[in-house]
């Protein structure tokens, strides 16, 4: 076979030539399959592959994968001019690179695992006008091939450093990222066989971000499949580098720079996810829930746990040992927050664990539970089991009537968050609210008045939500949904003067305030805000002035006299300002507005 490698050509090289339109797997693939005994040509190559033997499965081999076939070549006259069954050994190879005869991956491709065909191939796709040893220049010739097995070979690294190759594909598409917790069994060996590591029967139990044994095994790691069985070949990089490593475990020393050979088995993992987005709760599966649907915010949720400290201090348990489970409403802070905001990602059925930092247990303050005592900054973990959950129906499960009535239910709801000084929930209330009078909702037109009335007090009370929370962008947002129905809206006008006087907006808030008292002239709460205002733009003017002052300082002599002139202009238009707002001061209400001082929508 030494001959026809030195041969060879790659397929790059064959898919450059002229005379192969398309890709002789794809016109195989996009027709009727074939059926024993018939040829059929690829495209307009000149290439033919006739079925002598069905294959099993529906799988073919790609580009890039190691091959083992048998193979028997001969010219059209029936000379055999190479073959494999000569000493029955099948010949293992990399297609794509042509080792074996120009353009014949491309027939390989198309076949199944155990499917015997025949190919012929005409000369600019077999050796050509050289022709080689038994085949004569310009030669037709054909190749008998059957198809034993083939492994995948991926290249985890864009350097080449860790090939992966695939022995045993893996169960369903899952695969693990880098907080789960894997189970693993692996073999790591020199190239010379010294075995350097090995896990026990049973395997090792790991976090893959923990970079167990070397990076490659992570890396190799969250590209596979449950059950998937790989063989590894790892460049010293992802190895041990060029420090090797010390002799452990009784295992030898790997010396500096060695390449690595791992046998690497997937059996299990748990899946480990972030719940808050912010390191701080983390759930581990250990039983997968039924279904598709978790509880989400706002279902109605019967959980039982059992809660300890990191010392393994048991403070709490809830449907254990015969106890009565807990229920409550999840995002209603009826729990510690990192219990609620993971049991709203829960499914029925499903066991998990959570790890939840002070910041979303029970903070800095000692709690006093049912077993035990939680010190100040505790980290808490619970083992829990979601037993069963009610939803709230999707907007889209309800008709008119149904949004229209949850929708005051969850302004409302709402509202008594707002009193109590909880913005933040009040704002997701509001938000909900929306979400059932969207303009998608085929409303009738005796609804569409009120379905208006609810969408404007909702977008309203959630800027008033937004401003506490200094979302100034969010209020604006919301003010300006209501200006596009109601564009003299006199409270929506406040709001987003308001927003925009935090923003440093100053002109932008000045004309929402002229239109605000262009519709309401009396309005005690917008002439304080515009007082307010008057008192920004002072500011903002002597900051001005002494911005310019400064820049004009470094002109050149030449110019101090239009300076000056420019300096006692500016001075004496802040002194007209100063006097206007004192005037205003004096004939108002001397007290400034410390919030929204125009009351929310409690209707």
């Amino acid at each position: 076979m030494g001959a026809e490698k030195g041969k060879g050509t790659k397929v790059s090289d064959i898919q450059d030539e002229d005379d192969l339109d398309e890709e002789p797997g794809e016109v195989i693939e996009s027709a009727p399959p074939l059926k024993v005994g018939e040829e059929r040509e690829f495209g307009s190559s000149g290439i033919k592959k006739k079925l002598l033997k069905n294959g099993i499965s529906w799988e073919t081999p790609e580009f890039g994968d190691e091959v083992t076939v048998h193979y028997v070549g001969t010219l059209l006259d029936g000379t055999k001019f190479c073959s494999t069954r000569d000493n029955d050994e099948p010949l293992t190879f990399k297609l794509g690179e042509g080792q074996v005869a120009k353009g014949l991956d491309h027939g390989i491709i198309t076949m199944k695992k155990g499917e015997c065909a025949l190919f012929t191939l005409p000369p600019d796709f077999g050796y050509g006008a050289e022709g080689r040893e038994g085949v004569p220049p310009d030669s037709i010739i054909q190749f008998e091939i059957e198809l034993h097995s083939w492994i995948t070979v991926v290249y985890i690294c864009k350097d080449g450093g860790i090939i992966k190759k695939i022995m045993e594909k893996g169960e369903s598409n899952e695969r693990p990222s880098d907080l789960d917790e894997v189970l693993v069994k692996y073999q790591a060996a020199l190239v010379d066989g010294t075995i350097v590591a090995k896990t026990p029967r049973e395997g090792n139990e790991f976090y893959v971000k923990d970079d167990h044994l070397c990076s490659a095994l992570s890396k190799a790691i969250i590209t596979m499949k449950r059950g998937e069985k790989v063989k590894l070949i790892v460049q010293p990089k992802y190895a041990f580098g060029e420090k090797g490593r010390d002799a452990t475990d009784g295992f030898p020393t790997v010396p500096p720079n060695s390449v690595l050979n791992i046998e690497l088995e997937l059996v299990s993992f748990k899946s480990v996810i972030d719940v808050t987005g912010d390191s701080k709760v983390f759930k581990k599966i250990l039983k997968e829930g039924e279904g598709v649907l978790v509880a989400n915010e706002g279902a109605e949720v019967t959980i039982s746990y059992m809660a300890r400290l990191e010392d393994g201090t048991i403070f709490e348990k809830k449907g254990v040992d015969g106890g009565k489970p807990l229920e409550f409403i999840t995002d209603e802070e009826q729990v510690i927050l990192g219990l609620d905001r993971a049991a709203a990602t829960m499914k029925k059925g499903e066991q998990a664990l959570l790890t939840i930092s002070p910041e979303y247990g029970f903070g800095s303050v000692v709690a006093e539970r049912d077993l035990a005592v939680v010190p100040p900054c505790s980290n808490l973990i619970y083992e829990v089991e979601m037993l069963d959950f009610i939803k709230d129906k999707a907007p889209w499960e309800l008709n008119s009537h149904e949004k229209i009535e949850a929708a005051g239910k969850k302004k409302e709801e709402g509202n008594v968050l707002f009193k109590s000084g909880n913005y933040k929930r009040a704002g997701k209330k509001y938000d909900k609210a929306l979400d059932c009078v969207s303009e998608d909702g085929p409303f009738g037109d005796d609804e569409l008045k009120l379905v208006k009335a609810l969408r404007i007090s909702c977008w309203l009370n959630g800027a008033a939500c937004s401003l506490k929370l200094s979302d100034f962008q969010g209020a604006i947002k919301l003010c300006s949904q209501v200006l596009d129905l109601e564009s003299h809206n006199v409270k929506a006008l406040y709001r987003r003067a308001q927003a925009y006087m935090e923003t440093s907006d100053l002109v932008s808030a000045e004309l929402d305030i002229k239109k605000a008292l262009e519709a309401d002239p009396q309005n005690r709460e917008v002439k304080l805000l515009q007082k307010t205002l008057k008192q920004l733009q002072v500011e903002s003017n002597k900051r001005d002035a002494k911005l310019f002052t400064n820049m004009f300082a470094r002109m050149s002599k030449d110019s101090y006299v239009p300076m000056k002139k420019l300096k006692a202009e500016k001075a004496e238009h802040e002194k007209s300002e100063e006097v206007e707002a004192m005037e205003m001061e004096c004939a108002g209400d001397s007290s400034t507005p410390s919030g929204d001082r125009m009351a929310i929508d409690w209707s």
